[in-house]
């Protein structure tokens, strides 16, 4: 029943963003530190996501944010989501230094943050950071492992759209949110597809 509940969720990750968008990707999962003893990583070889998913977002200062899991943090799995999201007509996005998000300056204004610097907001000018999106992963990430402990891969788009729907209507009473959703709520869910 949960699943379904949390199928109706989808409504508010589909905004179509512009103005400032701050854009940034995100893993979700365990720690290295307490895996299964089979599953670690050896520290020499760095950082890894073996039992991590990748989640790509997009956040409009002062508006709504959308945020999908996607397979990888390539440029084929994140520029579409921008190309479709993101208004392309004077909008500025604002992003770090990952390569996947070069060539976005064809079609928007584009400024980064280069975090392999220790830059984390522009010295020439101050507006220029990722700060609100990387705060609302933290949200994100305290969500998961405070309320749910584990979310599967198969199905942690649905928590994801919970978030998302909770984050963009931070600001509207709970009655609101309430109504909003049940008004919404004929998305079809079937048994199949949950157990799949």
């Amino acid at each position: 029943m949960l699943q379904r509940i949390r199928a109706c969720f989808g409504i508010e990750n589909s905004n179509e963003l512009e103005g400032v968008v701050e854009c940034d990707e995100t893993f979700i999962g365990g720690k290295n530190k307490n895996r299964h003893k089979d599953k670690k990583v050896p520290q020499s070889q760095g950082r890894s996501y073996k039992d991590k998913v990748p989640v790509m977002g997009m956040l409009q200062r002062g508006g709504k944010m959308n945020a999908f899991v996607v397979d990888n943090t390539k440029s084929e799995s994140i520029k579409p989501l921008i190309y479709r999201f993101v208004k392309q007509d004077n909008t500025l996005i604002i992003s770090d230094e990952w390569w996947a998000y070069k060539g976005l300056d064809k079609y928007y204004h584009h400024n980064i943050i280069d975090h392999s610097k220790k830059e984390y907001v522009s010295l020439q000018d101050s507006s220029i950071h990722t700060n609100n999106i990387e705060g609302s992963w933290r949200i994100l990430k305290n969500s998961v492992n405070g309320m749910y402990n584990h979310v599967s891969k198969k199905h942690l788009q649905k928590y994801v759209d919970e978030f998302v729907y909770r984050f963009n209507l931070r600001k509207v009473i709970d009655q609101e949110k309430f109504r909003y959703l049940l008004q919404h709520s004929d998305v079809r869910t079937k048994y199949q597809e949950l157990v799949r």
